[in-house]
């Protein structure tokens, strides 16, 4: 049986590796990814030429992995994503196709639509509107349409998007056509995007997945993830993509007026747990962003967090929080204070 100090040591080793392969593909995504939904105006607006800076200052940290899907800002966020990486791909001095790696999602198709309700998205949207369908044919078109707004020949992982009330549909559908795709060699990795952890155990079981993006349900304040996912996912050689380590907003800026947890204001209970990690970091001299980045990388079934950045100097920051060397003492008080849970590995 390990020792607790030679956990701790794999733990940390686990948490500060560069690259992560995804299940057993093959496929290498760095840790610290960057999530598309900011570049297309989720919460604040970005312009085409800020997005484009967003991108490229993240590219100058080192190999990339972009997640991005339809449903954010209507296709915008493909299409910028698209546009900054098409570009680079044309420039004398860019970076290949191979030194990024990219994901997209499917089970939302884009349709005539001049109402559109602009939701959480800032920006102007195009007059269209994502309807779900999960269907085989609507998966294949669904890919064409991404690589059409993205200007690229390929997507290097697959993810069935938000199947939360269309399960059989998505098995029947979606996962016949990403198998299929994958076996082609068309895409590498075969995933499932969700902000649940529930039904992506039930995934893990029923069918034959690379990945999956669990946003939410594994970070410093919410350890749905951790009883049943988690280990299963190791278990079977899935790789776990976190989206939204900053839980939307409160992670990142603490508790503020206005505070966001899960795309809206932050629950009581939620604000009062963060209260005390903040009072811990202060102790400890770490910043709250860089352990809620570092925090789900501890953990052998996580290969990356994905958070999102609306300028440079956010993906800089992002990088720097990912870098930080945080003391072990600070981990022990959040285990001691029953802020995260004893089953739950940390970085050091």
């Amino acid at each position: 049986m390990m020792k607790k100090d030679d956990r701790h040591q794999a733990n940390a080793a686990i948490a500060r590796r560069t690259e992560a392969e995804i299940g057993r593909t093959g496929l290498k995504v760095n840790r610290l990814g960057l999530g598309g939904a900011p570049l297309a105006g989720l919460y604040h607006s970005v312009p085409d030429e800020l997005a484009a800076r967003v991108v490229s200052a993240y590219l100058g940290h080192g190999p990339g992995f972009f997640d991005t899907a339809p449903l954010y800002g209507s296709g915008i966020s493909e299409t910028r994503l698209g546009a900054a990486l098409s570009n680079r791909d044309r420039g004398r001095n860019a970076p290949a196709r191979e030194s990024f790696v990219l994901a997209t999602k499917v089970g939302r198709l884009l349709v005539p639509d001049p109402a559109r309700d602009q939701d959480v998205w800032s920006d102007d949207l195009p007059p269209v509107g994502p309807v779900f369908d999960y269907s085989y044919d609507g998966t294949l078109r669904s890919l064409e349409e991404s690589l059409t707004r993205l200007a690229l020949d390929r997507v290097d992982i697959l993810h069935i998007h938000d199947p939360d009330n269309h399960y059989d549909e998505a098995m029947k559908g979606s996962y016949r056509a990403l198998v299929r795709l994958r076996e082609e060699g068309v895409i590498r990795a075969v995933g499932v995007g969700m902000n649940q952890a529930k039904m992506l155990a039930r995934f893990a079981v029923e069918g034959d997945f690379d990945c999956f993006l669990c946003a939410g349900r594994y970070t410093l304040v919410d350890h749905t993830a951790l009883k049943r996912l988690l280990p299963l996912c190791e278990e079977r050689n899935i790789s776990i993509i976190i989206g939204g380590p900053y839980n939307s907003g409160i992670l990142a800026q603490g508790v503020v007026d206005g505070a966001k947890f899960d795309y809206r204001k932050a629950p009581p209970h939620i604000v009062e747990k963060v209260r005390r990690i903040e009072a811990a970091c202060r102790r400890h001299g770490t910043p709250l962003k860089a352990a809620a980045l570092q925090f789900p990388l501890a953990h052998p079934a996580v290969a990356a967090v994905i958070p999102g950045a609306r300028s440079p100097e956010e993906v800089d920051e992002n990088v720097r929080m990912f870098e930080v060397e945080i003391p072990a003492d600070f981990w022990s008080e959040l285990r001691e204070e029953g802020l995260i849970p004893d089953a739950a590995p940390t970085p050091a």
